[in-house]
Formats: structure tokens, C-alpha cells, sequence
């Protein structure tokens, strides 16, 4: 599962599609619908939140915004009517990590949009998500 906090703009259409489904299940594990996936490391920030459930379906909604500016067909009704107002902190170090391992997954799926974001400079981040200075969150899965 891999929920990133860059901003969804960089993801290919098969980055962003399996963003949407990950994130559906996330909100289903942190509302209790499933019995998989409870202690996943990447819904340690929802779980950090006054209201998880209300970060992950605001989560989503900028996922579907993305989708919208496509052309694509996210079924937003699939998303909880819950929201969460305010912003959730990422290191900056996890924001360079999460970007050069979408650029490592671009470069072999999608050499043309690689290309195109191997040069940004400036990471936007997911609406929701707030710079702060630090090492990679220590959720982050890291392989050797």
C-alpha cells in the first residue's frame, strides 16, 4: 500500500488508479470494515489525526479532483461523508524519498512522464499535506 504525500499530478494513470483503490481500502480498514491491513505503517498519519476517517475521505476527494482533471471516473459516492479540516505534517526527507521512488517506478513504466518530472525542483505535495523539516517517517518501509 502506498499512500503518497506528493501530489497526485506526478502519478501516471496506473499510479493514480491504484492511489484511488489503496486509499479506498485505507478507509475501510480505519472504519473497521476489514480485517486486513489494521497496523499497515501508512495509516499511521490518518490514525494521528483528531478524526482519521474524515483525513482519508479529504484524502480521497483530491485524489478524485486529480482524476476529474483527466478525464477520468472516480466514483466519489464510494467516499465517506466525512472531512477533516487541517493539515497533516510529512518530513521533508519522506517527501525527496516518496518522489525518487515514484520516479524509480516512472522511469521503467512510463519513460515519457519520467522525463517530464525528473526535472522538478519544487515538490508539491497532496493538498492536505504540510511540509515540516525531517528525516523519512519512520513508517516508511525502506528495502535495502
Amino acid at each position: 500500500m502506498r499512500i503518497w504525500s506528493i501530489h497526485p499530478s506526478y502519478l501516471d494513470a496506473t499510479g493514480l488508479v491504484a492511489l484511488w483503490r489503496e486509499s479506498l481500502l485505507a478507509m475501510h480498514v480505519l472504519q473497521g470494515k476489514t480485517a486486513g491491513y489494521k497496523n499497515h505503517p501508512q495509516l499511521m498519519r490518518f490514525k494521528n489525526t483528531e478524526n482519521p476517517i474524515g483525513a482519508i475521505a479529504t484524502y480521497l476527494r483530491s485524489v478524485a479532483d486529480e482524476a476529474d482533471k483527466r478525464g477520468y471516473n472516480f466514483n466519489r459516492s464510494k467516499i465517506i461523508n466525512k472531512r477533516f479540516i487541517g493539515e497533516i505534517p510529512v518530513t521533508s526527507a519522506q517527501v525527496e524519498f516518496e518522489f525518487n521512488h515514484l520516479k524509480l517506478k516512472l522511469q521503467e513504466r512510463n519513460p515519457v512522464l519520467y522525463e517530464k518530472i525528473n526535472i522538478i525542483k519544487e515538490i508539491k505535495l497532496h493538498p492536505m499535506m504540510k511540509i515540516i523539516s525531517g528525516n523519512i517517517e519512520p513508517w516508511e518501509k525502506i528495502k535495502p
